[in-house]
């Protein structure tokens, strides 16, 4: 493969590969938890056993603890702060030094949407419980300033997923439950990155000319741009259970099914100098690459240490071992290029507690460990992700037996990621980045629930 042909293959590859790799989940990868701020306010521990309309998605053998029809809105801000100390350099002999600065603070307060209802059955179908979900599992907005010195990993990075989820939960007897539920999945994608076409043109008319300061096109002396939007339907499941031997004691149990979408959409290169405006590879056109969401499993647990004290906590595992890689196909079939991911399952930990103040008044707070499935050797910039510790405290106010009103913050401490990325012809990166970054994330969530 020539050089060129490996920058544009690179291009594509790191565009479509946005897909997975971004800074503003409020979870490690690109997972978001947010789909209830009750659950946000004791960094959900206890999720799957709560008395929350959010349970649809969750786990739905949990909607039986809701014995009203409920309709419940909840709406997360996720504002992640961070910043890139370190630098690059590319072809060259020696190695010339990447221009361009740290590429400012990459994300901007984003909110995260969820509502869901619940609606027990009575008479014949008494013990039966149906709901319906509208959420956001997965998703992330980053952008760095144009001309960073990262420009050719990443710019923007806009990822969207959308979950419907009609859920049943069946009462096999008291204290016993099971539920299911089918998921249909939207996911949508844009992104961008800078192209060196001054490399492109040294490279493709001798390599050597890019160690020649006499030729006119250098590296770094000519820049264009790729973007890539593509989008995908596809279906999933989740179940569920929960086991309540008495009043004190409640355990839930769910698992989330992966879903595996092709996505599918147009290329488009910009700022393609004449010299390479004839070339194939750079012709604008439609493509798209594999993305799957992970599987999930949880177990919470919540345990009554008198009438208005609980105590919670929830272990979950996420199979991110499904992205071992990513191939990049042109919609003919031709392969563009195939990127490696290697990451791994990963671990959640979370303890909380809450106390009814009074029957209008309930304050919650919680603690939680999550594990990254990035790791040295191949995070990049457009996930710096790290392990994580929440830290969360949060309010419910009962107005009535109808309405009540959710109110929770949290904040995330990220362990300070580095990037470390070498030349890599084989992918058609030729530059390095290496450098540190340091963040964290504020989440602030309110929600509304009536039940009639």
């Amino acid at each position: 493969m020539s050089n060129n042909r490996k920058i544009q293959a690179s291009a594509l590859a790191l565009a479509v590969m946005g897909t997975l790799f971004v800074g503003q989940a409020a979870a490690s990868g690109f997972q978001l938890r947010e789909q209830s701020v009750k659950n946000l306010g004791k960094s959900n521990a206890g999720s799957m056993v709560g008395k929350d309309a959010a349970v649809v998605s969750l786990n739905p053998a949990a909607m039986v603890n809701l014995d009203k029809n409920t309709v419940q809105a909840d709406l997360t801000v996720i504002d992640l702060n961070a910043k890139f100390t370190g630098g690059g350099a590319i072809l060259g002999s020696p190695l010339k030094p990447l221009s361009g600065g740290n590429g400012g603070d990459p994300g901007d307060p984003t909110l995260v949407p969820n509502m869901s209802a619940v609606f027990p059955m009575h008479g014949a179908l008494e013990g039966l419980t149906l709901g319906a979900s509208l959420g956001a599992p997965f998703g992330l907005a980053t952008e760095y300033d144009k001309g960073w010195v990262g420009r050719y990993r990443a710019l923007k990075s806009d990822v969207k997923t959308m979950d419907l989820t009609l859920s049943a939960a069946l009462k096999l007897s008291d204290g016993i439950s099971i539920g299911a539920g089918f998921i249909w999945e939207r996911a949508q994608a844009t992104l961008t990155k800078a192209i060196d076409f001054g490399t492109a043109i040294c490279a493709s008319s001798n390599p050597a000319n890019c160690f020649n300061p006499a030729y006119p096109f250098q590296p770094q002396s000519l820049d264009g741009a790729f973007q890539v939007k593509g989008a995908d339907n596809a279906v999933g499941f989740v179940v569920g259970a929960q086991i309540a031997p008495n009043d004190k004691l409640a355990i839930g149990l769910s698992y989330r099914s992966e879903i595996k979408h092709e996505l599918k959409g147009d290329l488009d290169f910009s700022g393609v100098p004449a010299l390479l405006g004839s070339d194939p590879r750079f012709v604008d056109g439609p493509g798209g690459a594999r993305l799957v969401t992970p599987s999930v499993a949880t177990v919470s647990v919540k345990y009554a240490l008198a009438d208005n004290i609980r105590v919670l906590a929830d272990y979950q595992r996420t199979g991110w071992s499904s992205l071992q890689d990513v191939t990049i196909r042109r919609s003919n079939g031709t392969l563009v290029g195939s990127e490696p991911f290697e990451w791994s399952n990963t671990n959640f930990y979370s303890l909380g507690a809450e106390y009814d103040l009074s029957p209008a008044l309930t304050l919650r707070g919680g603690i939680g460990k999550d594990k990254t499935p990035t790791n040295d050797k191949r995070r990049t910039p457009r996930l710096p992700d790290n392990d994580r510790t929440l830290y969360s405290v949060g309010a419910s106010w009962n107005v009535s037996d109808a309405l009540s009103f959710d109110a929770a913050y949290q904040r995330i401490e990220i362990k300070s990621p580095t990037i470390n990325l070498p030349v890599d012809a084989a992918a058609g990166n030729t530059s390095t980045l290496s450098g540190k970054y340091t963040g964290h994330a504020d989440l602030v969530g309110v929600s509304m629930q009536y039940r009639f």
